[in-house]
């Protein structure tokens, strides 16, 4: 008999119920693009999925990821500007790239700022990567896990560069960014920015004579195919920085938070793995696809490279340069 006494214990015990209730069950899925420009046989490809399927997986569909890789959601800038404007949810985007909107993440990228890739992993995973994830945190946009990019090495088809002044008249695309270009200019080089998307061709064409990026990309992104000579240069480590929307980060619950935290972090260790792996194997790879290798005089880069820092300490600061410099002895 549905009596008074039923029908409020009916609704006693619904109310319990939906307390106990948990808070991700309540929340509304959340359904996020992750952008990157580099091809899928790169290691953040191979990542970024992985780390997508983890996540749906254990969170059961409610915070679903789809992956674009190959610049499909725009150039690095492009995304970035997503990111704080909620039109692009999450990107996997090299740390140089955010310069335009935070200056101080350029300090990850000055020329010859990490001797090992160790002494990097070792800052970005305490101090230093605190300090500038604070940073990107108040431009809305929130720091899931620093991921690899690597050492950066200089390829061209004009001759093998062994020592600065090889860079004579090279025209060399760099990443869109004022250290970057101040870096190739005091080397001597003629530098100008280009999206990565657009590289490929411009090689092709013979508008740059040159360009540097790490191993693993000339690789994916095929410049054997348009270049000749690779030195070994290693002028820059770069990370790749794993970051979603604040905006989007907030509608996700707490418990489900926690889940993507330790999918980032497992799957940034993997794809540092993956780097390291492929290392060796890159060499051969790119000598057989008929590239020529060199080593250059790493003390005359390093001293040619100096007054960038020199021209850097305002923009870092004091604390931040502190900071930096603890990982580096």
């Amino acid at each position: 008999m549905n009596t008074p006494f039923n029908r409020i214990k009916g609704g006693a015990l619904a109310a319990c119920l939906t307390v106990l209730t948990p808070v991700a069950s309540l929340a509304a899925d959340v359904s996020i693009r992750l952008g990157h420009v580099l091809p899928e046989s790169h290691s953040w490809h191979v990542a970024t999925t992985g780390f997508a399927a983890e996540v749906g997986a254990r969170t059961e569909g409610r915070v679903n990821i789809e992956v674009f890789p190959s610049g499909q959601l725009g150039s690095e800038k492009e995304v970035i500007e997503g990111l704080q404007f909620g039109s692009v949810q999450a990107g996997l985007i090299g740390s140089g790239s955010f310069q335009g909107i935070e200056p101080r993440m350029g300090i990850i990228e000055m020329p010859y700022a990490w001797g090992a890739r160790d002494q990097a992993f070792a800052a970005l995973d305490g101090e230093l990567g605190k300090a500038l994830s604070g940073m990107l945190d108040k431009k809305g946009i929130k720091v899931l896990g620093w991921w690899e990019n690597g050492f950066r090495n200089i390829t061209n088809n004009v001759r093998p560069v062994e020592k600065p002044a090889d860079l004579a008249g090279l025209k060399i695309r760099v990443t869109p960014d004022k250290v970057r270009l101040a870096t190739f200019e005091g080397l001597g080089a003629e530098p100008a920015p280009l999206s990565f998307g657009e590289l490929y061709s411009a090689l092709q064409q013979g508008l740059f004579d040159a360009q540097e990026n790490p191993l693993a990309i000339i690789y994916s992104a095929s410049f054997f195919e348009v270049q000749k000579y690779v030195s070994k240069s290693e002028h820059i480590w770069g990370a790749a920085t794993l970051t979603m929307s604040k905006a989007v980060w907030d509608k996700i619950s707490t418990e489900d938070q926690a889940i993507v935290a330790e999918a980032a972090t497992e799957w940034g260790l993997k794809q540092r793995d993956m780097v390291a792996v492929a290392s060796d194997e890159l060499v051969a790879k790119l000598e057989a696809k008929g590239m020529q290798f060199n080593e250059v005089d790493k003390t005359a880069f390093i001293e040619a490279v100096a007054p960038i820092w020199e021209s850097q300490k305002d923009v870092y600061g004091e604390d931040l340069l502190a900071i930096l410099n603890t990982y580096r002895k």
